[in-house]
């Protein structure tokens, strides 16, 4: 009996996979195996979920019909790595590695292969990832449902044509980098305003994560409740206008763009 799901890479992402799966009981942890080449993960691994097998490579691996794999390598591993992935027969593959295309990892196998390319963001290391999937040419709609069943066990997970991936890269895939650096920023300006940054930034934590939980369970839009906060004329009417009158709408549009030509550009 071969293992349910391989794990190539038991860094940050891959570990994240690992244990979400278990928490969701996926499965157990007899069926599911790490492929690790760096000793000190490896160890780290071992600490931190014991419960899993961890190897150096994949030789002396038996998969069988039923066998997935998880790409969660650097780029510049990715391709030697599905080609390992391809000596022992694996029957998908799912990959989480930025840039790479379906039809890159398909053609590292000698005969055709489920390829699903995923853009996950680190709030998945929470279980409170956004990742967006898409299926190569040789994929069901079975395969599909496999690939969101692994990333829904940490977080949310759409799907889109493999076209849009780019798009979702500069959005949910940048966006976490986006909002820390305003979180930064807002932290900076209470201490400017005379608070201590510890108490500023208690404050903008827990607005911060207020603010999300309250966009998600009320179902209004970002729109309608910024209007409740801002009355004419009042304290948050002023700061706004400022935010306006320097184009932070726009510069916003524009970071996500340059983010999704950023990733085009790597994708070729």
């Amino acid at each position: 009996m071969g293992y349910r799901i391989i794990i190539v890479g038991g860094g940050r992402m891959g570990s994240a996979l690992a244990e979400g799966l278990l928490r969701a009981r996926w499965c157990d942890p007899a069926d599911m195996l790490i492929i690790e080449t760096s000793r000190e993960a490896r160890d780290e691994l071992a600490q931190r979920i014991p419960s899993i097998e961890t190897v150096a490579s994949l030789e002396l691996v038996h998969v069988d019909e039923a066998t997935g794999a998880v790409l969660c390598v650097k780029p510049d591993q990715a391709e030697g790595a599905a080609r390992l992935l391809a000596t022992v027969g694996v029957a998908r593959v799912l990959s989480v590695v930025a840039g790479l295309s379906c039809a890159r990892v398909e053609a590292t196998f000698p005969r055709p292969v489920a390829v699903v390319r995923a853009m996950p963001n680190t709030p998945v290391l929470v279980g409170k990832g956004a990742s967006a999937l898409a299926g190569g040419a040789h994929v069901t709609r079975d395969d599909l449902d496999w690939a969101e069943s692994i990333l829904g066990a940490v977080g949310v997970v759409v799907r889109v044509t493999e076209r849009h991936l780019d798009a979702v890269t500069g959005l949910s895939g940048s966006m976490p980098a986006y909002l820390y650096l305003v979180v930064e920023s807002l932290v900076e300006a209470g201490v400017h305003q005379g608070l201590t940054r510890e108490v500023a930034r208690r404050l903008v934590y827990a607005t911060f994560e207020g603010s999300a939980a309250l966009l998600t369970a009320s179902g209004e839009s970002p729109e309608s409740l910024r209007a409740q906060v801002t009355s004419p004329g009042g304290t948050t009417a002023a700061g706004l206008r400022v935010l306006e009158n320097r184009a932070v709408r726009g510069a916003v549009l524009d970071a996500v763009a340059a983010a999704a030509d950023r990733s085009r550009n790597l994708s070729r």
